[in-house]
């Protein structure tokens, strides 16, 4: 199974590649990765935002452009001017069941490097505005990050990827995530909530000594 269950202590992403409070989350949980991945295991799993009747053309909804301005302010996140471009046309279908399958078959290669994964796919979309539905997309990104392409688009191809991504979902519905991000600290059956969206790398540090017991 590829669902980044690690056998100890581990800070556990819950995340949507088509989100943009993810989006804007993302530098600082990557910083925050940095920070203490000599100390926890980090892992991640997509919980499927835009799946079935939600997958949708950006054009059905229409408060993502307001919702973007407001992760802008909050996080500094930029939102690329091709991805704007993008939004305003409006046609792109936004499937998390393909993004998930991407990061699922990127992941398989290198799970040590699973926020890379995801970092490098919501780049794609909200700095280039390219579909992760789009094989090119995944293989640009296997490419780049020096995975053997072949053997991540032979998973999206015979459906491997695909089971993974379905796996992710249920296993983000059995710790109850619903919404994202979700940033988890994960010790056996013990299962704490850590500071998301807004949170400075303070506080996550903070948050994640006292779960360790290092305070």
């Amino acid at each position: 199974m590829n669902t980044q269950t690690q056998p100890g202590p581990t800070v556990l992403y819950v995340m949507d590649a088509y989100c943009g409070w993810c989006w804007g989350f993302s530098k600082r949980v990557s910083d925050f990765e940095v920070a203490n991945r000599h100390r926890v295991a980090f892992a991640v799993i997509s919980g499927g935002l835009f799946i079935g009747p939600r997958a949708a053309p950006l054009s059905h909804y229409p408060f993502i452009a307001e919702a973007n301005d407001r992760i802008a302010a909050m996080t500094g996140a930029v939102f690329g001017d091709d991805y704007q471009a993008v939004l305003r046309q409006g046609d792109l279908v936004m499937d998390s069941l393909d993004a998930a399958a991407a990061l699922a078959a990127l992941r398989a290669q290198a799970p040590d490097r699973a926020l890379h994964w995801a970092h490098a796919l919501q780049a794609a979309f909200y700095e280039r505005g390219e579909s992760l539905s789009s094989v090119d997309t995944v293989a640009a990104v296997a490419r780049a990050g020096g995975l053997d392409e072949a053997q991540v688009l032979r998973c999206l191809d015979d459906g491997t990827a695909r089971s993974w991504a379905l796996a992710d979902f249920e296993r983000a519905q059995r710790l109850g995530v619903s919404s994202y991000p979700t940033l988890l600290f994960v010790r056996g059956d013990a299962v704490h909530r850590l500071p998301g969206t807004g949170a400075t790398l303070e506080a996550l540090n903070r948050a994640l000594d006292s779960l360790l017991g290092d305070r």
